[in-house]
């Protein structure tokens, strides 16, 4: 009845309904003005039997609790995700996936309780991911760790964003240059350390000590003195994060060096991290929020019958200069 009053057909009127981006706006005014004068109101149940879906959407989150509600720019991608699906039907239902519970994440999405599944923060042993793809339409958040057939994927360049990061402490002048990595079990990880390394190579500079944390302030903190440890006459440091360059500044100022005096310090992500540190952080942006936007949208389109999104979607990083380097 709303399309016919609107003169749309019935998935114009659903992707306006689920607040889809790509409707025109005169369209969607005329939608909504058809369901103003009908007084159309959707009901969940009744379309969930009639279409045979569930109007719901899994965020799978294959990490441990403390790095999930730890873990600022993974806040920032699930508020963008949740923001664009406020704009929708659907509802977001949040999945804390590991290898203990792989067989009851996949029941549950085998069980027609979502019509789609994002996925977001990948590691090699996440080997379930490997089968989410032929039950479900999936739009991972970050290339996956493993191969993966079918599926859409939103990233980062993040061999061209540490690859910045560390060509601007040799720009500075850094000669001595560390860092503080991802877990080499995520592709976003080893990507920082192939930009970083690319960029010393380009600058003829051996690469200072390497030392793998894990994302979070604790890890910042160790990795930290261990490259103290490795090497105390280090005058710049990437760091792969920055919760943990959070965690790495304090050392550096409790050992008597200045920031970025003797050690210049840049982060990854600029997440509200970066400006707690007690110098404010130099940092490679990543657009986080925009990014759960995008993945959204683009699982709300395929929903929807709209197949026309390239499989790989990959964002720009932006170096922001503040007082540590």
């Amino acid at each position: 009845m709303v399309g016919a009053r609107a003169g749309v057909s019935r998935a114009t009127v659903s992707r306006v309904v689920n607040g889809s981006p790509r409707v025109s706006d005169a369209v969607v005014e005329a939608v909504r003005a058809a369901i103003a004068e009908l007084g159309y109101v959707p009901n969940r149940a009744a379309r969930s039997l009639a279409s045979k879906q569930a109007n719901a959407i899994a965020l799978v989150v294959p990490e441990d609790m403390a790095r999930l509600f730890g873990d600022l720019y993974l806040a920032s991608i699930i508020g963008g995700i949740h923001g664009r699906l406020e704009a929708s039907d659907y509802v977001l239902n949040l999945m804390v996936a590991s290898s203990k519970t792989d067989g009851k994440t996949m029941r549950y999405l085998q069980g027609g309780n979502v019509d789609g599944a994002i996925v977001i923060s990948h590691h090699t042993d996440d080997t379930f991911m490997s089968q989410l793809t032929k039950i479900l339409p999936v739009v991972f958040g970050g290339r996956p760790a493993i191969p993966v057939d079918g599926g859409h994927v939103v990233d980062v360049d993040n061999v061209a964003g540490s690859r910045t990061g560390t060509e601007h402490l040799v720009r500075i002048g850094r000669k001595r240059i560390a860092t503080i990595t991802g877990p080499q079990t995520m592709p976003g990880g080893i990507d920082r350390v192939t930009g970083f390394l690319a960029a010393l190579n380009e600058a003829g500079l051996e690469p200072g000590p390497i030392v793998e944390g894990d994302f979070t302030l604790r890890s910042g903190t160790e990795a930290m003195r261990e490259v103290l440890r490795l090497d105390p006459k280090i005058d710049g440091i990437f760091v792969a994060s920055d919760v943990m360059a959070s965690g790495a500044m304090p050392v550096l100022l409790a050992s008597g060096r200045s920031v970025p005096g003797d050690v210049a310090v840049v982060g990854y992500d600029d997440s509200e991290a970066a400006m707690t540190t007690e110098v404010p952080l130099t940092t490679v942006r990543q657009p986080s929020e925009m990014m759960g936007v995008t993945i959204a949208s683009i699982l709300i389109d395929v929903l929807n019958g709209v197949e026309d999104h390239p499989r790989m979607t990959l964002l720009p990083t932006e170096l922001i200069v503040r007082s540590s380097a």
